[in-house]
Protein backbone atom coordinates (compact mmCIF):
# COMPACT_ATOMS: atom_id res chain seq x y z
CA UNK A 1 0.00 0.00 0.00
CA UNK A 2 1.42 3.36 -1.00
CA UNK A 3 -1.12 5.71 0.59
CA UNK A 4 -2.49 6.86 -2.79
CA UNK A 5 -4.78 3.92 -3.52
CA UNK A 6 -8.52 4.35 -3.91
CA UNK A 7 -10.90 3.21 -1.19
CA UNK A 8 -11.97 0.24 -3.35
CA UNK A 9 -8.33 -0.76 -3.90
CA UNK A 10 -7.71 -0.53 -0.16
CA UNK A 11 -10.78 -2.67 0.59
CA UNK A 12 -9.66 -5.25 -1.98
CA UNK A 13 -6.17 -5.19 -0.47
CA UNK A 14 -7.60 -6.09 2.96
CA UNK A 15 -9.91 -8.75 1.50
CA UNK A 16 -6.90 -10.35 -0.21
CA UNK A 17 -4.22 -9.95 2.48
CA UNK A 18 -6.48 -10.89 5.39
CA UNK A 19 -8.05 -13.75 3.37
CA UNK A 20 -11.59 -12.52 4.01
CA UNK A 21 -14.58 -14.52 2.77
CA UNK A 22 -18.21 -13.50 2.08
CA UNK A 23 -20.24 -13.42 5.31
CA UNK A 24 -23.85 -14.75 5.43
CA UNK A 25 -25.15 -11.43 6.83
CA UNK A 26 -23.24 -9.34 4.24
CA UNK A 27 -19.70 -8.05 3.89
CA UNK A 28 -16.54 -10.13 4.35
CA UNK A 29 -14.96 -11.83 7.35
CA UNK A 30 -12.40 -14.25 8.69
CA UNK A 31 -12.19 -15.74 12.12
CA UNK A 32 -8.82 -14.84 13.63
CA UNK A 33 -9.17 -16.17 17.16
CA UNK A 34 -11.03 -18.95 18.94
CA UNK A 35 -10.06 -19.50 22.57
CA UNK A 36 -8.91 -23.01 23.34
CA UNK A 37 -10.75 -23.01 26.64
CA UNK A 38 -14.35 -24.28 26.64
CA UNK A 39 -17.32 -23.39 28.80
CA UNK A 40 -19.44 -26.50 29.32
CA UNK A 41 -23.13 -26.27 28.45
CA UNK A 42 -24.07 -27.27 32.01
CA UNK A 43 -22.54 -23.98 33.24
CA UNK A 44 -24.88 -21.79 31.16
CA UNK A 45 -28.30 -20.62 32.38
CA UNK A 46 -30.03 -22.43 29.49
CA UNK A 47 -29.68 -20.08 26.54
CA UNK A 48 -26.93 -22.12 24.84
CA UNK A 49 -27.30 -25.60 23.39
CA UNK A 50 -23.86 -27.11 23.82
CA UNK A 51 -20.38 -26.09 24.88
CA UNK A 52 -18.85 -22.77 23.80
CA UNK A 53 -15.33 -21.45 23.49
CA UNK A 54 -14.68 -18.68 26.00
CA UNK A 55 -14.18 -16.09 23.24
CA UNK A 56 -13.89 -15.67 19.47
CA UNK A 57 -12.82 -12.81 17.21
CA UNK A 58 -13.16 -11.95 13.52
CA UNK A 59 -12.10 -9.33 11.02
CA UNK A 60 -15.18 -7.88 9.29
CA UNK A 61 -15.22 -5.63 6.25
CA UNK A 62 -18.04 -3.69 4.59
CA UNK A 63 -17.60 -1.77 1.35
CA UNK A 64 -19.77 0.70 -0.55
CA UNK A 65 -23.42 -0.36 -0.23
CA UNK A 66 -22.75 -3.59 1.70
CA UNK A 67 -24.79 -3.99 4.85
CA UNK A 68 -24.63 -6.33 7.75
CA UNK A 69 -28.29 -7.31 7.73
CA UNK A 70 -30.35 -7.39 10.95
CA UNK A 71 -29.44 -10.41 13.03
CA UNK A 72 -28.95 -11.34 16.66
CA UNK A 73 -26.77 -13.65 18.67
CA UNK A 74 -26.91 -15.05 22.21
CA UNK A 75 -23.66 -13.39 23.35
CA UNK A 76 -22.46 -9.83 23.77
CA UNK A 77 -20.45 -8.64 20.76
CA UNK A 78 -17.70 -6.05 21.05
CA UNK A 79 -16.95 -4.12 17.83
CA UNK A 80 -13.47 -2.59 17.22
CA UNK A 81 -12.74 0.03 14.53
CA UNK A 82 -9.56 -0.36 12.43
CA UNK A 83 -9.72 1.55 9.13
CA UNK A 84 -11.91 3.29 6.56
CA UNK A 85 -15.28 5.00 6.93
CA UNK A 86 -17.26 5.24 10.11
CA UNK A 87 -19.82 2.44 10.59
CA UNK A 88 -23.35 2.98 11.85
CA UNK A 89 -24.65 0.08 13.95
CA UNK A 90 -28.42 0.13 14.38
CA UNK A 91 -29.65 -1.74 17.47
CA UNK A 92 -33.17 -2.80 18.49
CA UNK A 93 -33.14 -3.85 22.13
CA UNK A 94 -35.12 -6.72 23.59
CA UNK A 95 -37.53 -4.08 24.96
CA UNK A 96 -38.02 -2.54 21.49
CA UNK A 97 -35.83 0.50 22.15
CA UNK A 98 -33.75 1.78 19.23
CA UNK A 99 -30.21 3.12 19.35
CA UNK A 100 -27.35 3.83 16.99
CA UNK A 101 -23.65 3.43 17.57
CA UNK A 102 -21.17 5.18 15.30
CA UNK A 103 -17.88 3.33 15.18
CA UNK A 104 -15.00 5.35 13.76
CA UNK A 105 -11.98 7.50 14.38
CA UNK A 106 -13.56 10.97 14.75
CA UNK A 107 -13.85 10.92 18.52
CA UNK A 108 -14.56 14.67 18.62
CA UNK A 109 -17.85 13.96 16.79
CA UNK A 110 -18.92 11.15 19.09
CA UNK A 111 -17.53 8.23 17.10
CA UNK A 112 -16.16 5.33 19.13
CA UNK A 113 -13.15 3.06 18.58
CA UNK A 114 -15.05 0.21 20.20
CA UNK A 115 -18.57 -0.46 21.40
CA UNK A 116 -20.63 -3.40 22.64
CA UNK A 117 -23.91 -4.78 21.34
CA UNK A 118 -25.70 -6.68 24.09
CA UNK A 119 -26.82 -10.25 23.61
CA UNK A 120 -30.25 -10.94 22.07
CA UNK A 121 -30.52 -7.46 20.51
CA UNK A 122 -31.30 -7.20 16.81
CA UNK A 123 -28.52 -5.26 15.08
CA UNK A 124 -27.34 -4.30 11.62
CA UNK A 125 -24.49 -2.20 10.26
CA UNK A 126 -23.85 0.07 7.30
CA UNK A 127 -21.17 2.50 6.17
CA UNK A 128 -21.60 6.18 6.86
CA UNK A 129 -19.74 6.94 3.59
CA UNK A 130 -21.19 4.64 0.90
CA UNK A 131 -18.20 5.33 -1.40
CA UNK A 132 -15.77 3.85 1.10
CA UNK A 133 -15.17 0.73 3.17
CA UNK A 134 -14.64 -0.11 6.82
CA UNK A 135 -12.47 -2.74 8.42
CA UNK A 136 -13.57 -3.63 11.94
CA UNK A 137 -13.15 -6.48 14.37
CA UNK A 138 -15.84 -8.27 16.34
CA UNK A 139 -15.15 -10.15 19.57
CA UNK A 140 -17.83 -12.43 20.99
CA UNK A 141 -17.96 -13.91 24.48
CA UNK A 142 -19.02 -16.64 25.09
CA UNK A 143 -17.56 -17.46 21.71
CA UNK A 144 -19.57 -17.31 18.50
CA UNK A 145 -21.30 -20.42 17.20
CA UNK A 146 -23.69 -20.40 14.23
CA UNK A 147 -26.21 -22.22 16.48
CA UNK A 148 -26.55 -18.90 18.34
CA UNK A 149 -27.00 -16.80 15.17
CA UNK A 150 -30.44 -15.75 13.92
CA UNK A 151 -30.91 -13.79 10.69
CA UNK A 152 -33.96 -11.53 10.91
CA UNK A 153 -36.98 -12.24 8.75
CA UNK A 154 -38.03 -8.78 7.59
CA UNK A 155 -41.80 -9.38 7.85
CA UNK A 156 -41.53 -10.75 11.38
CA UNK A 157 -39.27 -7.91 12.52
CA UNK A 158 -41.64 -5.31 11.01
CA UNK A 159 -44.59 -6.93 12.77
CA UNK A 160 -42.78 -6.95 16.13
CA UNK A 161 -41.29 -3.44 15.80
CA UNK A 162 -43.43 -1.38 13.37
CA UNK A 163 -42.11 1.85 14.90
CA UNK A 164 -38.69 1.04 13.37
CA UNK A 165 -40.08 0.38 9.86
CA UNK A 166 -37.66 2.66 7.97
CA UNK A 167 -34.43 1.20 9.36
CA UNK A 168 -35.73 -2.38 9.23
CA UNK A 169 -36.66 -2.06 5.55
CA UNK A 170 -33.27 -0.49 4.76
CA UNK A 171 -31.18 -3.04 6.68
CA UNK A 172 -33.08 -6.31 6.25
CA UNK A 173 -32.72 -8.77 3.41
Amino acid sequence: MNGKETMLEKANYYIDKLQLLPHPEGGYYREIYRAGEIILAENFPGSFKGNRNISTSIYFLLQRNDISSFHRIKSDELWHFYDGSAVKISVIGEDGSFSEIILGRTISEGELFQAAVKKNCWFAAELVDKKSFALVGCTVSPGFDFQDFEMAECDKLLKEFPEHKEVIKRLCR
